[in-house]
């Protein structure tokens, strides 16, 4: 006799999952570094700016503490596409500046020329080199946690 109870999963299959999507956006980005952008496609990716693999100069990170999203067009310039990340470089008020991202920091990539959209979740974040307190330890929020399944659902994306 079978059990229906969802037993702990203990291939991981959301982070397989994640990992797999993120290979989509790794793909997408070797090939226009390979053979340009084709057509209308562009791409905005969203990122976090403190994320554990991310690079990007202090004044970037500075107007943009949480999240940012690049575009990817027209003007951007040696693009880098490795396993674990890319670079690329922006220009920021006229200034060309190198940003280095991991996929895993990636939280959204969106080509709106065909309405194709990728969201991930959160990432972790690189530790805040900031001096612990007892007051500050007193106040700290245990994260909430999901004992449910999770489903990534590409269909309310897709254009009909």
């Amino acid at each position: 006799m079978t059990d229906d109870t969802p037993s702990k999963d203990e291939m991981g299959y959301e982070r397989l999952a994640q990992e797999a999507l993120r290979g989509v956006v790794r793909s997408a980005l070797s090939r226009i570094a390979e053979e340009g952008m084709p057509g209308a496609h562009h791409f905005y990716v969203t990122f976090k700016t403190r994320g554990v693999g991310v690079t990007c100069p202090p004044d970037v990170v500075a107007k943009y503490p949480d999240e940012m999203t690049i575009v990817l067009q027209h003007q951007f310039w040696d693009l880098d596409v490795g396993v674990d990340g890319f670079s690329v470089m922006l220009k920021f008020g006229g200034v060309p500046k190198v940003l280095a991202v991991a996929y895993s920091a990636v939280t959204r990539f969106y080509d709106p020329s065909v309405g194709f959209l990728l969201q991930f979740d959160p990432p972790a974040l690189a530790p805040e080199p900031e001096p612990e307190t007892e007051r500050s330890a007193q106040h700290t929020t245990p994260e909430p946690v999901s004992d449910g399944p999770k489903v990534v659902s590409l269909d309310q994306f897709r254009k009909k």
